[in-house]
């Protein structure tokens, strides 16, 4: 109940003008009771320390920068490597392994994110402070996502044999049994570095006093690109390379299968993360399968000469889009665990659908983080964008008209994601749901989709309107007077 008293007489302090900050550390009060957007100890209420520290927008924006760059970078070379696997055979060959690749590549959106969310929620109430309990608080995360990804990469692959299918009528039982391994495989590889990468940054940003939320998730997003894809392209060509060993495929899906209750059995350690283990899986499959069909688009354009760059730059606009709603997303839950209780929203955020001016324009917190945010878009993108070029050369478009189209793109799809996260974070709160598990998901799925749909958009404008120049062009001498 002390606990509770203490909740509400900061909920009744975030009614004043002067609203404050987001915390980057927090070390007062006292926690909450045991929920399910906890994924803390089932001790009850834990003493923390002092009073939290406000952020202002230039604290946001130096954190937040340095690791966003650092992402985009990590973004631009993963397109450069997607650009250069598609040409390996079995990419030629299993045509359906581009569509894996939004779906698999949004797992770091769907897990790896989500995990980083959840943990920096932790830091910043002081949950992980405690050695015994900061060892359980990491093993069930860390069990939980590898159950996550077991089963999601099976999934995807599912998913992206039934939208071959439906696009080609056909299905090859060895193609589709090596989409499958590859995928679990690449899935299960990847969660586990990636997760243990995210355990690293968040406790060692907690203990330098930064913000885990501003930094844990682009990192995810830089990195989960990069090892995603290599895992993706080395293990199917391993199996493609052995495909006459009908079993091996056999023996990868069933050794992960195998070790999915080990997995279950160390996430039970902590009640939380159980609730997320029996309701949490519809937010993944469903982030799933919005970014399948970001794949499909993918899959279906990237050979054609008009669409020419579009493997190249699809991590970018999807990883951007994606890595800057899930820092809204993370710090949004982060604020509402600290001055709110599950189910019960502050005064200035009662309204489930805000009027998009006031997500951006306000003095609030979550409005000053969305704007420091959306103005990264631009010459993030423009920066990534020149990098490309730079190192793949005459090989891309690099028309003012495309990057132009290519700008706006970008910064419709942050400003459509960051507006729903708002919308979303309220919405899963009022619902007593965690919005670390059950907004990020979702929003980096339709990342996927906005950007995939948004960038095929552009080019297929550019090219409309080249080819109106050309035509024009050709046509002018014959339109004088014989």
């Amino acid at each position: 109940m002390e606990g509770t008293e203490t909740r509400r007489r900061r909920l009744e302090s975030c009614a004043r003008p002067e609203e404050p900050g987001l915390p980057s550390s927090v070390s007062t009060g006292r926690l909450a009771e045991e929920s399910d957007v906890h994924v803390g100890a089932p001790g009850g209420p834990q003493p923390l320390g002092v009073e939290p520290i406000q952020e202002t927008a230039w604290t946001v924006g130096v954190q937040v920068t340095a690791p966003f760059l650092f992402a985009g970078l990590g973004l631009a070379w993963a397109g450069m490597l997607l650009n250069y696997f598609q040409h390996w055979p079995v990419f030629v060959e299993v045509k359906d392994l581009l569509t894996l690749v939004p779906p698999l590549v949004g797992l770091k959106g769907n897990l790896e994110m989500t995990l980083a969310s959840r943990l920096s929620t932790a830091a910043n109430t002081g949950q992980i402070d405690d050695p015994r309990e900061r060892r359980r608080v990491i093993s069930s995360n860390l069990a939980l996502v590898q159950v996550q990804a077991t089963v999601v990469g099976l999934l995807a692959a599912v998913a992206a044999l039934l939208l071959g299918t439906v696009s080609r009528e056909e299905l090859d039982l060895a193609k589709a049994a090596l989409l499958c391994a590859s995928s679990a495989v690449t899935a299960f590889l990847a969660a586990l570095a990636l997760g243990l990468l995210m355990v690293c940054i968040v406790v060692g940003a907690r203990r330098l006093g930064v913000n885990p939320d501003n930094i844990a998730t682009p990192i995810a997003a830089s990195l989960g690109d990069l090892i995603t894809l290599s895992i993706l392209a080395w293990v199917s060509s391993f199996l493609y390379q052995h495909r006459d060993t009908w079993y091996l495929t056999l023996l990868a899906c069933a050794g992960l299968v195998a070790l999915t209750p080990l997995w279950v059995v160390i996430a039970r350690q902590s009640p939380p993360v159980v609730k997320v283990l029996k309701c949490g899986w519809v937010p993944i499959v469903l982030a799933m399968v919005i970014s399948s069909v970001g794949g499909l688009i993918l899959s279906i354009t990237a050979s054609k000469q008009q669409y020419r760059g579009m493997a190249v730059f699809t991590p970018v606009m999807c990883g951007v889009g994606g890595n800057l709603v899930a820092i809204q997303t993370s710090r949004a839950s982060t604020f509402l665990h600290i001055w709110s209780t599950p189910g019960v929203l502050p005064p200035q955020m009662r309204t489930f659908w805000p009027n998009p001016c006031s997500t951006f324009c306000t003095s609030e917190t979550n409005s000053m983080s969305a704007r420091v945010l959306l103005s990264l878009v631009v010459p993030g993108h423009l920066i990534f964008f020149y990098i490309i070029c730079l190192v793949e050369g005459q090989s891309l478009t690099n028309s003012k008209t495309f990057v132009v189209l290519y700008l706006l793109a970008g910064l419709n799809q942050v400003t459509v994601l960051l507006y729903l996260a708002e919308v979303m974070v309220r919405l899963a709160w009022h619902q007593a749901l965690d919005p670390d598990s059950h907004c990020i998901p979702y929003l980096t799925g339709l990342g996927d989709l906005l950007g995939t749909g948004l960038l095929a958009l552009c080019f297929s404008l550019d090219w409309l309107l080249r080819s109106g120049v050309e035509l024009g062009g050709l046509s002018a001498p014959t339109s004088g007077p014989p």
